[in-house]
């Protein structure tokens, strides 16, 4: 049977555009590739500090973040450095002189661990500390922490806050 124009036309039509559809892989990749850098460059805005839920930190109106350096959390039972548990608030409140030796032999132990020790812009600083303790906290524990980080060679300490809108007047 012959077939008439327009038949072998739709015909023609018909086998050209069976195929599958062919995606344009350059594109696809340019835009995974701003994707995946989208996410690295945003991906540094985490938290710094851990989150306790033993502590409730004081609240300040203070601008600056904070930085990444070794964490001496004081909870309501413990003393923690990184996490790990150093010493029970009962022996280190009883203990008589400024210095608490568990935490001071762990600093030391983390100043040693430091990855950046070496690096040449790094020379002159000191290291840094984060104290990160309850509101509730008497002032002589946080004196004997405070004196503690210094004699295990910390230059500069900063105490974690929980960031509050100024108010306005």
């Amino acid at each position: 049977m012959k077939q008439s124009r327009r038949a072998k036309r739709m015909e023609r039509h018909h086998k050209r555009n069976k195929g599958t559809p062919a995606f344009n892989l350059v594109s696809l990749m340019d835009i995974f590739t701003i994707l995946v850098f989208f996410l690295l460059v945003n991906s540094g805005e985490g938290e710094v500090l851990p989150s306790a839920k033993d502590v409730k930190l004081p609240e300040s109106i203070s601008e600056q973040k904070p930085r990444q350096n070794i964490v001496v959390m004081v909870t309501e039972k413990d003393i923690l450095v990184q996490g790990t548990r150093i010493a029970q608030l009962n022996d280190v409140v009883n203990s008589k002189g400024l210095m608490i030796a568990p935490l001071k032999v762990a600093l030391e132990a983390q100043n040693k661990h430091r990855l950046l020790k070496d690096a040449p812009e790094d020379k002159g600083k000191t290291p840094e500390v984060t104290i990160m303790g309850s509101k509730q906290i008497p002032y002589r524990l946080l004196k004997k922490v405070m004196a503690t980080c210094t004699e295990a060679g910390f230059g500069k300490i900063s105490l974690a806050v929980m960031q509050k809108t100024p108010q306005e007047s």
